[in-house]
């Protein structure tokens, strides 16, 4: 899970967690440069928001899972993509807006969560196209599952040749009972 917390206030997110490349996208502190009344992090005091455009994401090894905690000024879209570039899936938030106090009744903080088995190489995030609409917070990718191994066809002999024994033998005592009567 990616806090943003141990990151300077005003800071271009590009590179500093392994394995992740971020674009478009500056670390915003409370109390500093983030208006945390209306966009509150979930979780610390750091957040990331969109800067100059949509935010991209890209995974230098595939992922099954994206997610994250938004905030926002305009409807946001996030979609993910394959190896090749190809739409993978999309996820929408669940309002125009979802600021704390511009908004009443409004829920800061929206979780948007996607997923592909196919492997996610890229995220786009989408609020307005000139940026600064939305915070990023807590984000969170899965990795693929490791393939469980098959069992062997010795082990798959074994369990046939005890389920053929048991049949025999459970068999036998019947018979032996009938004769009995």
């Amino acid at each position: 899970m990616q806090h943003f917390d141990g990151l300077s206030d005003g800071a271009t997110l590009t590179n500093q967690y392994a394995g992740l490349t971020f674009s478009n996208a500056i670390v915003l502190t409370a109390g500093v440069s983030l208006n945390e009344f209306e966009f509150p992090p979930h979780s610390g005091t750091n957040v990331v928001s969109d800067n100059g455009g949509p935010m991209f994401i890209s995974f230098s090894t595939p992922v099954e899972s994206f997610s994250g905690y938004f905030t926002y000024a305009e409807p946001l879209t996030i979609d993910a993509f394959g190896a090749a570039n190809n739409l993978l899936t999309s996820v929408t938030s669940a309002f125009s807006n979802n600021e704390t106090l511009s908004v009443f009744g409004s829920s800061p903080n929206e979780l948007l969560k996607l997923s592909s088995a196919s492997g996610i190489s890229l995220v786009a995030i989408t609020g307005d196209p000139a940026g600064e609409s939305f915070t990023l917070d807590d984000a969170t990718y899965g990795t693929t599952s490791p393939t469980v191994p098959e069992p062997s066809s010795l082990s798959l002999c074994l369990v046939g040749l005890g389920v053929v024994l048991l049949v025999l033998c459970g068999d036998r005592r019947y018979r032996d009972r009938a004769g009995r009567f």
